[in-house]
Parts: C-alpha cells; structure tokens; sequence
C-alpha cells in the first residue's frame, strides 16, 4: 500500500510542477538518455484502434528554429531557448481511411494480426468511421488523426515533469505557412503527414508562478 501512495505521490507532484514554459536555460541541455525516454513515452501512447498516427520531428537546427520562429508566434521565447524542440505530425487521408495501405500494412506488420482480421479491416473500419462522421471530409479525417496526437503530447509533457524536465505544448502558429515551410524540408512524406502541434523541452530559466486550478468538486459531476 505504502509504495502505491508514493507512485501517486510523485505522479500528482510530476503535475504541480509541469507548467508551460515561456523560456527556457539555454545552457542546460537535456541528455540523449532523457529525451529518448520522453519520446519512448510518445510512441507506447495509445491511439484510436491502434493506429499510431503520429511523426515526431526534433528540430535541433538553430536557422531553421528561426526560419519557424517568423510564422510560429506561440514559440517565440521557447525556439531560440529550448533544448528540444518538437513538431508533431499526423497522419492525414492517405493513411488513415479505413481502406488504406497505412491500415492493412500496419495490422499486418506491426500489430501482428491474423489474416483473416486483416481481410475484414476495410468493411469493419468503414463503418466505424462512417458511423462517428470521421469521413465527413478531409478536414475531419485528419482532425480526428490530430486528436490521438494530443494522447502522446500529453503523456510527453507528463514524463518529461516526472523527471524534472520542462516543457510547453504549442498551437500558435500558420498552419499553412509550417506545413509550407515542413513539406521544404522533405518530412510530410508526400501528404501523408501535416502538422498537428508542437513542444518544446528544456530547463525553465525562472521559476514560475503557483500553480493555480478549480477544485474537483467544480469540475466533477457524478451520475450514479
């Protein structure tokens, strides 16, 4: 029981201590053993029927942080001063429709299923997309893709806390100007990747305020 209470103990400080980082200590770099943990965390996530619709781009390059930097207005302190800093990318259309390529390769290499299930994938997906409006358009079946990134982001930003490492999740930016600027450099695979959201990761240079939140009783309703 004792070490149960000490699990939750470190889990619940890992959140009271992560809080979204505006600069970051450009001289504390984290290690190749951490960050690799951190993006261990990333991939085990979970995703909607095991997809893992995700690309994890680590931009280290100081001149392209700054060509970023013009269009990515919500990374403003953190690209010049973040010891990491990722974009991740989702899987768009080409791969995650229910009849794709994407979908049979990776129940059949990955996830190791039978050849039977992988036969019925197409049928049984169909209907699952149809039925929760995934395939309303172009827009919503990567909408839906970009949701399951948000799974590995957040699980992200919690284990780099769990080890005293910093962070900050970033939506501030033109998406068409990134995907402009991403597909230049060759990493959306022909569309089969756009941009969903990006992280930066670091040492905080100050320390900042307390962390502020509503009680549970505002925010939790029990229907028994």
């Amino acid at each position: 029981m004792f070490e149960k209470e000490k699990i939750k103990k470190q889990v619940v400080d890992a959140f009271m201590f992560r809080h979204a980082t505006k600069v970051f200590d450009p001289n504390k770099i984290i290690s190749d053993d951490d960050f690799n943990f951190i993006l261990e965390t990333g991939r085990l996530s979970p995703s909607s029927i095991g997809l893992e619709p995700w690309k994890f781009v680590v931009l280290q390059n100081k001149e392209m942080r700054e060509k970023l930097g013009e269009f990515a207005w919500g990374a403003g302190g953190q690209l010049p001063t973040a010891s990491h800093f990722v974009i991740i990318l989702a899987r768009t259309s080409k791969d995650v429709r229910y009849d794709s390529e994407y979908i049979t390769n990776h129940f059949r290499n990955v996830k190791n299923a039978p050849e039977e299930i992988v036969r019925e994938l197409p049928a049984r997906y169909q209907n699952f997309q149809e039925k929760f409006g995934v395939l309303e358009s172009e827009r919503t079946i990567f909408d839906w893709s970009c949701k399951q990134t948000y799974i590995a982001l957040g699980n992200m930003l919690i284990a780099a806390a769990q080890i005293g490492i910093d962070s900050c999740p970033i939506e501030g930016f033109n998406y068409k100007l990134v995907h402009d600027f991403l597909h230049e450099q060759g990493v959306l695979e022909d569309g089969h990747f756009d941009v969903s959201v990006m992280a930066a990761f670091g040492y905080r240079k100050d320390e900042p305020r307390p962390k502020t939140r509503k009680k549970l009783t505002d925010i939790v309703t029990w229907i028994k």
